[in-house]
């Protein structure tokens, strides 16, 4: 059976997204097919890099990776399962066909804490193994509060093991310009691509990953309890692509993020609870696009946001009838 192995970095590229879903899903080119990456089979076996760093023993890395799996594990409506084998001697990233995660040195990545990288069955998309890198030559920590100057490792291992199970990067954040980088002002989903500043904590899925997790893993059941908004974003007529459209819920304030994804602008927006949401459409101009989307792809950031003029019904366990969110030039 053949294979290939791509990697994933933190702040970084996404493999690519299959058209038409909410969040991001990483994908694998499957006999000219986009094939969403997803485990086949749980419990996922993981063994940890036998490593200490300062701060953080090797068996305090494994705690804190067990409780992330454990938290994404709960996710309402998805079956997802994890058993730690034991501490290893081997690298992540080594494409061995064990799943690592461990602290690794990396002073090249200056400005990635952490990587997530696959082996793929070309044939069917399903994850072989996967690998967390977690960059040592940062500072970290474990404390149940965070502490300050140091990244917190159950964080950070939350975010990258969201990306093992097979999600993107969420655009629900705000970022502002600080020294040549950029600081989170606020994020509402852990698969943000930039880390809040060292010592602050973020450990609770929010609406738009529980979302992603409950379209990869959730049950026949699950998704009969949840609802869709489709439509299309244009611009003159024309179509929108890489358009990042949000649905918010008034009633719960909760927010769950889409994208528009082909040429003519057409999005899905999943996992969304029934009842009224008001729906707005932006550009990706909060962060470096590639983060997101292939840079490859002609992303338009040349637009205003715009919010959809009615309020949309969503219907339990359906999808709302097609709108269309119209945008002008900046």
């Amino acid at each position: 059976m053949s294979r290939v192995r791509a990697a994933l970095l933190l702040a970084a590229i996404l493999l690519s997204a299959p058209a038409l879903d909410a969040y991001l899903k990483l994908g694998a080119d499957v006999g000219g097919k986009l094939v969403s990456l997803h485990w086949a089979s749980f419990p996922i076996r993981y063994f940890v890099t036998n490593r200490d760093v300062g701060g953080v023993s090797a068996p305090q890395l494994q705690q804190a990776v067990g409780r992330a799996l454990a938290t994404w594990a709960a996710v309402p409506g998805a079956s997802i399962s994890s058993e730690f084998v034991g501490f290893t001697g081997a690298e992540p990233l080594s494409g061995d066909g064990m799943t690592v995660i461990g602290f690794q040195n990396r002073p090249d990545f200056d400005r990635i804490l952490g990587s997530t990288s696959f082996t793929v069955d070309s044939v069917t998309g399903e994850v072989i193994e996967a690998d967390i890198l977690l960059n040592s030559s940062f500072s970290w920590s474990v404390a149940s509060d965070g502490e300050p100057g140091r990244q917190d490792v159950e964080s950070i291992a939350l975010h990258e093991l969201g990306h093992l199970l097979g999600l993107g990067h969420s655009a629900l954040g705000e970022t502002e310009l600080v020294g040549g980088g950029r600081r989170v002002l606020g994020a509402e989903s852990v698969m943000f691509p930039i880390a809040f500043s060292a010592g602050n904590l973020n450990r609770t899925p929010r609406a738009d990953d529980l979302a992603g997790m409950g379209d990869i893993y959730g049950s026949a059941q699950f998704q009969s309890t949840v609802g869709s908004i489709t439509g299309r974003v244009t611009k003159n007529g024309a179509g929108v692509l890489g358009a990042h459209v949000v649905a918010f819920n008034p009633a719960s304030g909760r927010l769950v993020g889409g994208f528009s994804l082909t040429a003519d602008g057409s999005f899905t927006i999943g996992g969304l609870d029934s009842g009224l949401q008001i729906v707005r459409a932006e550009p990706l101009d909060d962060g470096d696009v590639s983060s997101f989307l292939d840079p490859s792809l002609p992303v338009d950031l040349d637009f205003k946001p715009a919010i959809y003029n009615r309020l949309v019904a969503v219907p339990r366990g359906g999808t709302a009838p097609s709108i269309e969110v119209k945008v002008t030039p900046k």
